[in-house]
Formats: C-alpha cells, sequence, structure tokens
C-alpha cells in the first residue's frame, strides 16, 4: 500500500519515495471530487453527520498526505522532491480553489446555518459552520460563473510563485560559502564555532574554514570576527541573496524581484475581485484587527513610543564603535559586533560565554520540566519512523499516562532545509468512528548540530526560539476540542496565533526555570546566580532598536498590500525606504535587498499580517503578567492557561478566550515594561 495512503497512524516517512507521491495526491483528489459530487446530489436536508462530517474525513485524508509532502519539501529538499512537490502543487491548490469557489457547497453550508439544527450542534461545530461560510465569501463562492476561472488561475499561479520565492531563497542561501586559510582572518571567532567551520571545510574536500549563510554560521561571523572586511564580506552575501545585486551570493535566475511583483499583483487583482479596496482588507477579514488603518495606529504608536529609546540605543552604538573600536561610520555589518563588544564591556559577559551553560540535553530537560510543573504533563521520547537520523520523536502524557500528544523534534540545519524555525502539524486532533485521534506536531529549528561526543550547545537566544516553537506545538497538541476544523491551532485568527509561543519565551528569563535547564559544557555546574543577574540587566539591551526592526518589516508589509500599486512607477524597494525613513533609525546600505528573502509575506503565510507579532505579544505580555502576580510558577494559572486558551483552539473568538483567561481585555503596558520601554 502505497504509505501516503496509509492514515492508520504516523507518517511511513521511511517508505515515502518520489514516484509514490503523484498516484497518491491523484487517487485522494479523486475520491475527494467523487464524494462531493455525491454529497452535491443528495437531495435531503444537510447535517453534520450525513454532510459536513464525511466532507471533513475526505479532506483531513488530503491533508496528511500533501501535509506530509510538504514537510519533506521543506526538511528534506532535492531536485527530485521538488519537482514533484512543485507538479502536485498545482493540482491541490487547484482543487481547493474548485471547492472555495462552489456556489453549491455554499448553499449546503448555509443550510444548515439557517436549519432547526444548528442550535443543536455544540460550539465548536458552529463556529466551523460560520467560518465555513465567511471562507466560502473569501475564497470567491460568490463570484459571477464568468469570474470565477480566473479566480482559481490567481490562487494557481499565487502558488507556484510563492513556492518559487522560497526554492530561490534556499538555493542562493546554498550557493554561497567563504573559504578562508589564514586564521589571522578569524580572528575574534569562538573555537567552537572555528571547529564548526573547519569540519565544514574538511567535508568540502577544503583547506581552512568554511562558513556559509546559514544562521549557524553567519551569525558567529557577523558577531565575533574582528576582521571588517569579512564581515562586510559575509553582509553583502548574506543581504543581497535572490537578488539582482549579485556579489557573491548566487545565480541571475534566483532572483525574487520579479516574482514579488508579479505575487502583489495578483493578491491585489484577487482582493479587488471580492469587493476589497486592497489585499489587506481581505487579509484582515478573518483576523482580530479589523482594519487596515487600525493596525497602522497600532504599529505607529508603538514607534512612536519605542523611537526616544531606539535612538539612545544607537547613539550609545556610534559612541562605543568610535572610541573603543575605532569604527567612525558604523556600518551594518559593524553593528552585531559592535554590539557584543558594548554588551560584554556594560555587563561583563558575552554570549559565547551563557552559550556554554546551554547544552541541548540540558536545555530539553528544563523544557519539559516547565510543561510537567505548569499543565502536569509528562514528554517522553518515543518511537517513530522520521526523514533523517538526528530527528526525535516524543510522546506527552497526563498524570494518568492517557497519551495526549506527539511530536517530531528537527533541531539541526543542513543544506538541503529550509532556514528559520517553525512549527507544523502532522495529524489533528477530532473524533474519529474509532475515538479521538492523538495530534501530532512537527517542530523544527536550525540550530548547529553537535561535534564529535559533545552535545549541541545552544545560545539563550536559540533557547528563546526553542520555546516559542514549542508554545505553537502545545496550542496544536493540548486541544480539547474534538471537531477538526477548530482543533488545537485550526480556526485562530491568525493575529492570535503567536499568542502562546511568545508566551512561553518569557520563562527562558526565569531563575527558577534556569537553574533546571543549565549545565556547563565542560565543568557541569548550572548558570551561576552572578551571570543570571547580567542577563537581566542585559534583557533589555537594545530593546528600542529591536522593536523598531520588528516595527519597520510590519509596517512595510502593510503598506505593501495596502497603499502600494505594484502596476505602478514606485519599486518595492522605494517603498522600503519610505518606511524606514519614517520610523528606523538604523538604515541599511543601498545594496541590502532585505524584500528579496522576506519569506513571511512572501512564501510563508504572513501576507498583511505580519504585524501579528507585535499584536499577539501584547496579548502574550499581559497574559504572562497574571502569572507573574502569582509567582510565575503557579499550576493553578497553568491550569487555568490551559484550559481557557491551549484547549479551546479556534473554537471561540481569541478574544473571548483571552478575557476567559486574564478577566479583561488586553492593556500594552505589560509589553512596554517586559522590553523596557518605560521611562
Amino acid at each position: 500500500m502505497n504509505p501516503l495512503l496509509d492514515f492508520s497512524g504516523l507518517p511511513r516517512f521511511a517508505e515515502i519515495t518520489t514516484d509514490l507521491v503523484t498516484p497518491a495526491i491523484e487517487e485522494l483528489l479523486n475520491r475527494n471530487r467523487a464524494l462531493t459530487a455525491k454529497l452535491l446530489a443528495d437531495s435531503t436536508p444537510p447535517s453534520w453527520e450525513s454532510f459536513v462530517q464525511p466532507f471533513e474525513d475526505a479532506n483531513e485524508h488530503l491533508s496528511r498526505a500533501w501535509g506530509q509532502v510538504g514537510h519533506l519539501n521543506m526538511v528534506m529538499n532535492s531536485p527530485e522532491l521538488r519537482e514533484v512537490y512543485n507538479a502536485n502543487l498545482t493540482k491541490v491548490t487547484q482543487y481547493y480553489a474548485e471547492l472555495a469557489q462552489s456556489l453549491s457547497l455554499f448553499q449546503k453550508y448555509k443550510s444548515i446555518r439557517n436549519g432547526s439544527g444548528f442550535n443543536s450542534l455544540n460550539g465548536a461545530q458552529q463556529k466551523i459552520i460560520e467560518n465555513e461560510l465567511r471562507d466560502f465569501r473569501l475564497g470567491g463562492a460568490e463570484l459571477p460563473e464568468e469570474q470565477k476561472s480566473r479566480f482559481m488561475e490567481i490562487q494557481e499561479e499565487l502558488s507556484e510563485l510563492c513556492s518559487k520565492f522560497s526554492d530561490n531563497l534556499l538555493d542562493a542561501t546554498n550557493a554561497y560559502t567563504c573559504v578562508l586559510e589564514d586564521e589571522n582572518e578569524i580572528s575574534g571567532i569562538p573555537a567552537d564555532e572555528k571547529q564548526v567551520a573547519a569540519e565544514a571545510a574538511r567535508e568540502a574536500g577544503k583547506k581552512g574554514w568554511l562558513f556559509t549563510l546559514k544562521a549557524p554560521s553567519y551569525g558567529p561571523v557577523m558577531q565575533y570576527a574582528d576582521s571588517r572586511a569579512l564581515r562586510e564580506r559575509l553582509y553583502r552575501a548574506y543581504s543581497t541573496r535572490a537578488s539582482e545585486q549579485l556579489f557573491e551570493s548566487g545565480k541571475i535566475e534566483l532572483d525574487n524581484t520579479p516574482l514579488m511583483t508579479q505575487i502583489l499583483k495578483l493578491r491585489s487583482e484577487e482582493a479587488r475581485m471580492l469587493g476589497f479596496a486592497n489585499f489587506a482588507e481581505f487579509s484582515l477579514a478573518s483576523k482580530m484587527a479589523d482594519t487596515p488603518s487600525q493596525v497602522s495606529e497600532f504599529l505607529r504608536e508603538l514607534a512612536q513610543r519605542a523611537k526616544p529609546f531606539a535612538q539612545k540605543d544607537l547613539a550609545e552604538l556610534r559612541d562605543f564603535a568610535a572610541t573603543q573600536s575605532g569604527i567612525e561610520d558604523l556600518q551594518s555589518w559593524d553593528v552585531g559586533y559592535v554590539s557584543e563588544k558594548l554588551r560584554q564591556q556594560r555587563y561583563a559577559f558575552s554570549e559565547q560565554e551563557v552559550k556554554q551553560y546551554f547544552p541541548e540535553d540540558a536545555v530539553l530537560s528544563g523544557l519539559f520540566g516547565l510543561v510537567k510543573t505548569l499543565f502536569d504533563l509528562n514528554i517522553t521520547l518515543s518511537k517513530a519512523p522520521k526523514w533523517h537520523e538526528t530527528v526525535r520523536f516524543f510522546d506527552i502524557r497526563d498524570n494518568k499516562n492517557l497519551l495526549i500528544g506527539q511530536f517530531y523534534l528537527d533541531l539541526y540545519a543542513r543544506a538541503s532545509k529550509r532556514g528559520g524555525a517553525w512549527m507544523d502539524d502532522a495529524i489533528t486532533r477530532r473524533r474519529t468512528v474509532n475515538g479521538i485521534q492523538t495530534p501530532v506536531a512537527y517542530l523544527n529549528c536550525n540550530f548547529a548540530s553537535p561535534l564529535g561526543s559533545k552535545p549541541a550547545l545552544f545560545t539563550h537566544d536559540e533557547v528563546i526560539t526553542l520555546f516559542h516553537e514549542f508554545g505553537h506545538g502545545l496550542h496544536h497538541l493540548l486541544t480539547q476540542v474534538e471537531d477538526m476544523g477548530v482543533s488545537g491551532i485550526n480556526g485562530v485568527e491568525w493575529d492570535a496565533v503567536e499568542l502562546p509561543s511568545q508566551f512561553l519565551e518569557n520563562f527562558c528569563w526565569e531563575w527558577d526555570v534556569l537553574q533546571n535547564m543549565t549545565r556547563h559544557a565542560d565543568s557541569d555546574e548550572t548558570l551561576p546566580r552572578v551571570l543570571f543577574d547580567k542577563m537581566i540587566e542585559a534583557k533589555n539591551f537594545q530593546s528600542g532598536l529591536q522593536m523598531l526592526r520588528q516595527i519597520e518589516f510590519s509596517l512595510f508589509d502593510l503598506c505593501l498590500h495596502s497603499d502600494y500599486d505594484a502596476s505602478g512607477k514606485k519599486s518595492v524597494q522605494q517603498l522600503l525606504d519610505e518606511v524606514r525613513a519614517e520610523v528606523a533609525v538604523l538604515i541599511p546600505p543601498s545594496f541590502n535587498r532585505f524584500q528579496n528573502s522576506f519569506l513571511h509575506i512572501f512564501s510563508g503565510g504572513y501576507a498583511a499580517g505580519y504585524y501579528s507579532y507585535k499584536w499577539a505579544e501584547v496579548l502574550s505580555a499581559d497574559a504572562y503578567s497574571l502569572f507573574e502576580e502569582h509567582g510565575v510558577l503557579d499550576a493553578a494559572i497553568g491550569a487555568r492557561f490551559r484550559q481557557e486558551i491551549l484547549a479551546v483552539g479556534g473554537s471561540r473568538n481569541a478574544m473571548e478566550s483571552f478575557v476567559a483567561f486574564r478577566g479583561r481585555e488586553p492593556q500594552i503596558d505589560a509589553l512596554l515594561r517586559h522590553n523596557g520601554l518605560v521611562s
């Protein structure tokens, strides 16, 4: 049996080969289309049991099979897999566009909504029906027939272009290597990072040290390399990836510039066809925020509050660069390096020093211990077919040993893996004829892998990243909803979906948590209190600059999808320059092509939604403040968070869930306080 057609348990990754993808996807599409035709031909009044349930079952099978293919394409990318993925992406996109445009399906759902049986459905089922009706409208179901084919063409083109954008960035990142043979050129880079680079050179059959544009290699160079020329060289390559500014970063056919224009034109056309003024309005129709102007006001107010702090941060940095590092003209490739020097001088510690206290096994043990404390759940290593030898698989069980959820953990960077960190769902909790289906998640990061017999060491920022993705995972895995459409992260407003992830990050700054997740790589000692106190003192180091950077990205995204005309004379670069002139204090060099690698909005689902990080951070900071009021590690507040936020998934509006947990609507004060942006 084709492993992609087996839904009896976990994915059979070891057996999935590229030649099996097309037959499986085509069979599922044929099955689903036949079922849809049968359901539509049934003249009896539709009900949840006779219509929604079988329809949901069929689409769950397709999403699970296609989800496995999409996951492999992101973590084990190869020319063969990419080809078969892109060939089937068009078919899958077309199928979902057909459903979204089906007036007959729309009318079936409307019939259930308006029927006498609607009030007897549970809250989750009612929410699913309401969401479906909204999504049919957004999917073009009410368009005149003569416009539907064009609308479908747009969906197909967008899926292909967004996939190509991601492929180009991966290829451009992988295309670049920097090999150095003179040890003087890598002065300042920590010993363990040099060892990784030496190992990479050996594997490539080169002498010396090999550096790449992947985060575990690029980051330490920008932070520690004394050679300004080396920092500039790598910065130029990194900041011009997948662009027309070639320097050393890739090939002309990997330029994402024309793709961005095409994507923006298609999104604008799609939105206008549905009666929206722009794509931002279309995007916000399913989010907490109501209008682009509301989001704009939110971002600009935050920028106004943060800018004085950012200006102070930059003035200090420039002064330090001139007096201590002899750099009179601070450039973008100097910022990470000079910041680290300033941090070390001001707080008398380095990130490299802290990193020695975060070996992977201690970090995971501490994270799992926190989950036990807050939610009374046990996480243990388990077994499952995997896509790579370094992947691990875990069970989450309650205090009665009942299986609650499971997750894969893929922590290390490799050439075949998309950059960044993300959580994705493999299986969603729901009730089937066989009982409750156990939810399963993928948790992916891009950290440096272990060297020899030593465990991998994480920076504190990487620990925060791991906690962030784990927060998403808990949102998916700890749901108690039994109907798939609003189970876990499904149906949660996009600008609230970051609440659990950003919430969990806060615990990375708690002494009672860090004591249980640190162990020095050489001495086995836990993190000293004196070093922790320095970390806390430095926690909001340059927080003004960091806040403005996120606002810059968010406002750029919003303007790009609301005010900007992709068919006009103004380029994407010119718009970004205008946004920077308004909110930024640190302007990158003219050759920087950040937008060409902005995966979140051009390939990752955050189009006109990047503001969600800041929007949800208001929610998460305010939610965490309730823990602070009760001593942080309070099991009763943890149980309440699980019950009112995590367990309900998307079965009710995010604001209702927040108020149920916090007892009131969110306030911005906690966010500003946590970031040190208060006088």
